[in-house]
Order: structure tokens, then C-alpha cells, then sequence
């Protein structure tokens, strides 16, 4: 599996609530992360993501692009959460491979905007 069929796997394995069937794929033991919500070990990241997707249980990720150069992935991906009333959310993941799994990652998020001007919107 390419780095890049493997970054889809995991992040489309987590967003439908296999989160640790994601981890225990994908993930190395000495992974890292620079979400600045949770501590930067691998556990901690786990377990936000389970939390989040018993919180939101019909949460959905449909990736847009998904770009590999050398061991990183960088994925742009439309996260709806399963309910209506709740903003889209435009997310970009860049994951850091070696041998095969992720060791590094980091996340950005920014809700779309209902009024916003930019008619190009985020996609």
C-alpha cells in the first residue's frame, strides 16, 4: 500500500468511527502530533478522535485532493459532523510516513462560511 492509499485509509477509517482499527493499521507506535488541543502523544490524539466520534457518530470526510511528495501525505478534506445546521468543515492534513506508517502528523480545520464572498469557496 502507497503512502498515500494508506493516509486515505486511516482518515477515512477514523472520520466513520474505526478509530483504533485506524491506529493499529496505520500508526506508528512513536507517532506525534501538533494538535495544540491535546498532548502530543499518540494516545492522547487516539483518544480525542474516539471521543469525537461517539460525540458526532454520523460525522462524514470526503477527501478532496490528496497530494505525496516523499514520505508526506497532505489531504484537503470536507468534514460534515451528520448534523444540518452545523457548518461543513474544510480540514488539512499533512501525515509523515516512515516504513509504511504515520509518524507525524498535523491538522487544520476552518468552518465554511455561509455568507462568505469569496465565490470560489473552499474547494
Amino acid at each position: 500500500m502507497s503512502n498515500k492509499e494508506a493516509a486515505k485509509s486511516f482518515l477515512k477509517l477514523a472520520a466513520a468511527g474505526h478509530v483504533q482499527e485506524a491506529y493499529d493499521k496505520h500508526v506508528a507506535s512513536t507517532f506525534i502530533h501538533h494538535n495544540s488541543h491535546f498532548a502530543g502523544d499518540r494516545q492522547s490524539l487516539l483518544t480525542a478522535m474516539a471521543d469525537a466520534s461517539r460525540q458526532s457518530p454520523n460525522k462524514s470526510l470526503e477527501i478532496k485532493q490528496l497530494f505525496e511528495e516523499g514520505e508526506t501525505v497532505i489531504a484537503h478534506s470536507l468534514v460534515t459532523r451528520g448534523d444540518p445546521a452545523a457548518p461543513g468543515i474544510a480540514v488539512i492534513h499533512i501525515l509523515r510516513f516512515a516504513n509504511g506508517q504515520i509518524v507525524e502528523l498535523w491538522d487544520l480545520a476552518q468552518p465554511l462560511a455561509k455568507d462568505s464572498p469569496n465565490e470560489n469557496g473552499m474547494f
